[in-house]
Order: structure tokens, then sequence, then C-alpha cells
């Protein structure tokens, strides 16, 4: 008898083994390569997906299984070492219980599980039809415990929120990318299309001052000229004043009109879109692709034009800097020697705060030189200087009353503990 005892034990760690490797496989289980491999016919995969998806169901299943067979271990264990012990029940029960314990662990939990862990798919394929015929056959009970889960969910209602936040994507794909999945280029586009329409178009304009725009009674030799310094291929069209945008002038047009007699600036220039500092970039592009534009007019609260928003300046909102054969490569930062640094005043906040390590800078202005002039807390001048963290930071370059390049400087450990 106590031969048959121990067979059935050793049936019972089996399939504590089991269970307990089932749960972790289905926990970790890579669900999207598993759908994808569901789209392409795959049979398992579907049946994996589905018992996933009833995770409450699973679970409970896995669980009564579970205790089952350890419970019946336990109790089987206990009377083998009592007879081994000569009726000694004390004795008997305190072995059972340490020699039950260290093998349910070692060989029911811990190497079953961390074995899930490293092949989960693998394994949920193997377990996935034992499984749901279990499932199947403890579908009374599993019927009574959901009725029990949801009595427990009514009387405890979680007020927590299960979505998932942009934080938590940005996450899950530097783990992606941390685990080999996809590359650093891939890592960095799907982060910026997760963080793309958090941004307005305040972040992203080309201010006032930096706005190239052509007055409506300028000659066609001014704009001529405008056209071939600049070499852009719109220009914003104003009457009077920057502020009264009247149309945007495309450059094609300037050059099949310009020979006519009747050519005018304000007939040739197209309607402009206006829309306001803090739309979403993504409502932007709706509307530029919308309108067939690729330039809209950022006003401010009281209708003055405060810069533009170019679809170029989108698009490197996702894809980072599109240069073409005319632009000047600039870096927005760069090293000039070991521990200093030349950053442009119209670098992004966030970027410079990335680049030095900093953390998130709490400031409303959107880029290094609006910052560093919240600080001085004055009209920035050559040679003003702030201290922030490890780094000491000069303005070097002025132009318009604002901060068109700084020096930064990383002080060694011993300074800024002073």
């Amino acid at each position: 008898m106590t031969t048959v005892y121990i067979i059935i034990i050793l049936v019972c760690f089996i399939l504590s083994a089991y269970f307990s490797a089932t749960e972790t496989a289905f926990t970790t289980v890579n669900k999207i390569r598993l759908k994808s491999k569901a789209d392409d016919g795959d049979k398992k995969a579907r049946l994996i997906l589905k018992l996933a998806d009833n995770y409450d169901r699973l679970l409970t299943t896995i669980l009564i299984g579970n205790n089952i067979v350890n419970i019946l271990a336990s109790s089987l264990a206990t009377l083998v070492f009592i007879r081994w012990c000569n009726g000694d029940e004390n004795l008997g029960s305190t072995l059972s219980t340490i020699v039950t314990t260290v093998l349910v662990l070692i060989f029911g939990e811990i190497t079953p599980k961390g074995l899930a862990k490293e092949f989960p798919e693998g394994f949920c394929r193997f377990s996935a039809p034992i499984i749901n015929a279990i499932s199947i056959v403890l579908t009374p009970v599993n019927f009574l415990f959901s009725m029990w889960k949801k009595l427990i969910g009514k009387l405890f209602r979680s007020k927590e929120d299960n979505t998932i936040t942009d934080d938590e994507l940005i996450t899950m794909v530097e783990e992606a990318e941390h685990e080999g999945g996809i590359n650093a280029q891939e890592s960095d586009l799907i982060k910026s299309a997760i963080t793309f329409n958090d941004l307005e178009a305040k972040d992203i304009l080309v201010p006032r001052v930096d706005m190239v725009a052509v007055d409506c009674n300028a000659s066609v030799k001014e704009v001529e000229n405008i056209f071939l310094d600049t070499r852009y291929s719109r220009l914003p069209v104003y009457k009077e004043t920057v502020d009264n945008i009247i149309g945007i002038l495309h450059e094609k047009d300037f050059i099949k009109q310009r020979e006519d007699k009747e050519f005018s600036i304000e007939k040739a220039a197209k309607p402009a879109i206006f829309v306001v500092a803090s739309t979403k970039i993504g409502a932007v592009l709706q509307l530029l692709q919308k309108n067939k534009s690729h330039m809209a007019i950022v006003s401010g609260e009281f209708g003055d034009v405060l810069g533009i928003v170019t679809m170029e300046d989108i698009l490197e909102e996702l894809v980072g800097e599109i240069w073409d054969e005319h632009d000047e490569v600039q870096s927005d930062i760069s090293e000039t020697s070991e521990n200093e640094f030349k950053v442009l005043g119209s670098t992004s906040l966030a970027d410079f705060c990335d680049y030095f390590d900093t953390g998130d800078i709490d400031s409303e202005s959107s880029t290094v030189g609006g910052w560093v002039m919240d600080m001085l807390g004055k009209v920035p001048v050559m040679g003003d200087e702030i201290t922030y963290e490890n780094l000491q930071i000069t303005v070097v370059k002025t132009e318009f009353r604002r901060i068109t390049e700084l020096k930064v400087v990383k002080l060694p450990a011993d300074e800024e503990e002073e």
C-alpha cells in the first residue's frame, strides 16, 4: 500500500509542477506574437488566446487543480511518514510537513515556474489542450467561483484606472528595445508616435522673429530676391503689418504669374490657414491635409501672429530632423570639448533634459532659451550665467532680445557639491 501512495504522491508532484508552470506560461506569453500567428491560421495559438482572454476561468481551474494535488500529496505523505515512524503521529506529521514543503517548493513551484518563464509559448502550446479539457470538467466549480467573484466585486468596487497610459506604453517599448525585439531607431519612432499628440502648435512653431514674410505691396524683384535668398517655397503675405496675414504665396505660382501685366501678390497668394497656439499638432496635421496645404499661421489670444507651423515641422517630431540639399546642417547640441557643449537657444527643453539627464524641468517655456530667460528674470545679454544642478550655462549669443546660443559646462562632482 505504501508503494501505491508513493506513486500517487509522485503523480501529484508532477501535476503540481504542471499547474504552476501553466500559470506562469500564460502570464508571460507574448500575446501580440500569438495573435499574429492566430491570424495566420495557427489553431494552437487561437486556443491559447481563447484561454488567456478568459483568464479568470483559467486561473480558477489552475488554482483548483493545484490545491487538490498539493493537499492530496500532503495527506498521503503524512500517512506514509507515520508508517515509517512506527505509528508516531507527531513525528510522522512533522517530517511529512518539512519534506513535502521543500519538495513542493523546489519541484512544484520554483523549478517549473522558472522553466515556463524561459519558454512560455512552447509550454502554452503543450499545456493548452490539457488545461482546456480540465477547465471543461471543472465547469460547475468554475461557475460557482465566478459567481463568488462577482459578489466580491460588487462589495469591493475598485476605483483604479486600468487603462494603459502613455508612460506605460513607452516603458513597454523600452523593454522591447532592451530585449532586442526592436532596434533603437524603431523604438524612437514608436515613442515619438506615442507622445506626438501631446505637443501643441506653440511647441514646434517657427517664432515670429524668425519668420520670413513678404509685404503684399512688394515689387516682383523684391519677392524674387526673398525666394532666392531664403530658398523657401512658400512665404506668408501680410498687409501693412505682419499681424495681418492675408495669404500664402507659393514660389511656383509666383514664377508662373510674375510676367503678367496685372500680376498682384495679393491675388496670387492662396488663403492662409490659422490655428491657435494650443492646437494639438495632430489636429494641425489633419487640417493641413484636409486643405492640401503645407503651412499654418499660429495666432495668439489677441489675434497677433506668434509664428508659423509647417508640415515639415510636424513630420520632424515623428522622424527627426529632415535636411534637404539647401539646408545648413546644424545640431541643436554639440560637444565642443570635454564636458563643454554648444546649445542652440531654440533647442527643445525636453531634448535638453534627455541629453544632460537632468530629469524633467518645470517651466512654461518649451525651449532652452526661454527657460534660461525665465531663470535670469530679465532680458538676456551676452555673458549672463546660471547654474542648474551640475550644469553651468552661459549666454553666448542673443538676437532680438532672445537667446540664440548657449555654452553649457558640466561641473565636476566636487564643484557641484560646493
